[in-house]
């Protein structure tokens, strides 16, 4: 689609957005779609939301106006579901459920996965940050370049989450292999064979978390496994070894690719913007304001996964949704409206600097992790990774530079990168 001719239909969106134009940059044809076509209804059907006060307010009335699809109605929303696995998995997550079920498994987690929990992993995390940083520095050191999206970002969540679960690191390396392609198949474009692909991936992943659970209940340690799998005596409510198993599929799912890409969007911003690396020189806030506004310039989701079903007529922008209509959300688009943030395409931390997480000096909300009740629980793990990491490559490597334009992997779901090349001096630099 040439967005620079003004058109006023669009036939699919999701198909658009899987256009290697789109995989280049999307952010054209968002603008487009947010000014012409903001409540946007697809061929399958689907409808998709690009503004942030659309985006907001469903995000917010999630169980209200909103609603998870209830187990009965997998078929018409998942008419693959009966035969697939990952999609039974995805159904079973804490974010296609409501309330009261949601309440109670979020309450279950929750009561482990805590921030206090989050933040002792910081002196872990810092460590494996230095380790990673350390073995970069022969090849830069010889001039050479280096793939930082595969030796730090896609290195470092996958190291975190072995920690947080209790994992050996080898293993771990396994499993983050074969996330992709469960996150493909996840995708509501996905073909048949994507979807086979993900669940045999998905098979590999819920035997090996049914094992772990099992070693965990007989040899606990300290990780989140073994205080989920484990006794509490102030409360009889324990989450089930099936519901356990989808939790940390989710958890897996949400939170490594999605933290891998925002790792590598980050330090192509501090390439890119060398006059905003001083952000990251010692000041904690203007870290998290960095942080922040990578989160915002590029949501690693580019659209919610999960449906959100239209529980009667809703009027948006003059187009009626009706009653039992999928709904998703386009979040990168709602967080570059101009409505929302003033030069929404410039990238300037001072929007997010001395403010809570999340929410900008004009008191917007940066939609990266949700809002509402399905606000994304791993959002604090996401951000210590980042805390921890910019700063240390900023004084680490002062004279880092691109090697080579980045390369993307081909998803419209998830902006991911394929390659991330940097070298210590930009060429013809001494």
């Amino acid at each position: 689609m040439d967005v620079k001719e003004t058109r006023a239909v669009c036939r699919d969106a999701f198909a658009e957005l899987a256009s290697p134009a789109c995989i280049h940059d999307p952010y054209p044809f968002m603008r487009w779609l947010r000014e012409h076509d903001p409540v946007h209804r697809a061929a399958s059907g689907l409808f998709l939301l690009s503004r942030h006060a659309d985006i907001y307010w469903a995000l917010k009335a999630t169980g209200d106006a909103f609603r998870g699809p209830a187990p009965g109605e997998l078929a018409r929303y998942f008419p693959r579901a009966a035969t697939s696995l990952s999609l039974n998995l995805l159904a079973s997550t804490l974010a296609m459920k409501e309330p009261p079920t949601h309440t109670r498994l979020r309450r279950l987690i929750s009561r482990d996965f805590t921030m206090r929990e989050i933040d002792n992993l910081r002196p872990s995390i810092a460590r494996i940050v230095a380790a990673r940083l350390d073995a970069m520095v022969p090849a830069l050191e010889r001039e050479e370049a280096v793939d930082l999206h595969r030796e730090f970002a896609l290195a470092l969540p996958m190291l975190v989450f072995a920690e947080l679960f209790g994992m050996p690191q080898e293993d771990m390396f396994g499993l983050s292999a074969i996330i992709g392609a469960i996150l493909e198949g996840l995708s509501p474009y996905a073909s048949d064979p994507q979807l086979a692909a993900a669940d045999a991936a998905s098979a590999k992943v819920k035997a090996y978390f049914s094992d772990l659970m099992q070693r965990k209940r007989t040899d606990p340690r300290q990780d989140i496994v073994s205080m989920l799998v484990g006794a509490h005596g102030d409360d009889a409510d324990m989450l089930s070894d099936a519901e356990l198993i989808s939790m940390l599929w989710g958890m897996l799912l949400g939170g490594f690719a999605t933290t891998a890409a925002t790792i590598d969007h980050a330090v192509l911003a501090m390439l890119t913007y060398p006059e905003q690396r001083h952000w990251l020189q010692g000041d904690a806030m203007g870290v998290e304001a960095f942080v922040e506004e990578v989160l915002r310039c590029n949501a690693p989701a580019m659209f919610s996964s999960i449906p959100r079903i239209a529980q009667r007529d809703i009027e948006l922008g003059g187009v009626v949704i009706p009653k039992d209509a999928d709904v998703r959300v386009l979040i990168a688009a709602g967080n570059r409206d101009p409505e929302a943030f003033a030069d929404p395409d410039r990238f300037d931390p001072v929007r997010f600097y001395g403010t809570r997480p999340g929410m900008s000096t004009d008191g917007k909300i940066m939609l990266s992790f949700g809002h509402g009740i399905h606000f994304c629980l791993g959002a604090q793990l996401a951000r210590v990774q980042l805390a921890e990491s910019l700063p240390r490559i900023e004084a680490r490597f002062p004279t880092l530079a691109l090697a080579e334009q980045p390369t993307r992997e081909p998803s419209a779901f998830l902006r991911t990168f394929h390659a991330l090349p940097v070298r210590l001096h930009a060429h013809g630099e001494a």
